[in-house]
């Protein structure tokens, strides 16, 4: 015999083989009903479905294609946990927020909208611009002048409340004299002495 033969016979025996498994397992049924379901597919499809699906198929791939060279893969991590803990809900309720609002405003209101920010812009660029006004803030970042404030603003609410609350003043030199001679009212006067001669001494 022949080596062609041989090999033949070989090749023969094995696609024996492979039927006679197949056919025990089962698996020569499922093809058969696969080959049958394509076939009737193949039947039922008409010219112009195959043609948009040939259509969508492309479009997807070039979708696909698309995404790939843009990087998208990179950002599916970051988009995963903007899903996870809610921020991305949170995003598409402020896109919504943000679309009503647009559809809300009418064209005099974007106009006065406009105005104030360019406006705002224009004061914010004079007061940079104005050395006194940035020595100010540098003073009002320093600790001891914020406690004044604080404190001067605290007495100053309380000298109302007190000043509500107390009896109209009768008038006269004699009440004049008392409020003089008060304690609180020398103390007072002493304070604003001690601010005019720093006053002065600038």
């Amino acid at each position: 015999m022949s080596d062609s033969a041989t090999v033949e016979s070989t090749t023969r025996a094995r696609a024996e083989a492979l039927v006679d498994e197949l056919v025990a397992n089962g698996d020569l049924d499922n093809l058969v009903h696969l080959a049958r379901l394509i076939g009737s597919a193949q039947d039922a499809l008409t010219d112009d479905m195959v043609t948009r699906l040939s259509g969508a198929v492309a479009g997807g791939l070039d979708m696909l294609d698309q995404a790939n060279r843009s990087g998208i893969a990179k950002a599916l991590p970051a988009i995963g946990q903007l899903v996870e803990n809610g921020d991305l809900d949170r995003i598409v309720n402020l896109a919504r927020l943000v679309g009503s609002a647009e559809d809300a405003l009418t064209d005099d209101m974007i106009s006065r909208l406009a105005f104030v920010a360019t406006e705002g812009l224009f004061l914010v660029d004079r007061l940079t611009r104005s050395a006194g006004f940035m020595r100010m803030i540098a003073i009002l970042e320093r600790e001891d002048i914020q406690e004044t404030l604080t404190e001067l603003l605290q007495a100053v609410s309380k000298a109302r409340e007190d000043a509500r609350a107390a009896p109209p003043a009768k008038g006269g030199l004699g009440s004049a004299m008392k409020v003089v001679a008060d304690p609180d009212t020398q103390s007072a006067l002493h304070l604003l002495a001690g601010i005019g001669r720093n006053l002065t001494a600038k």
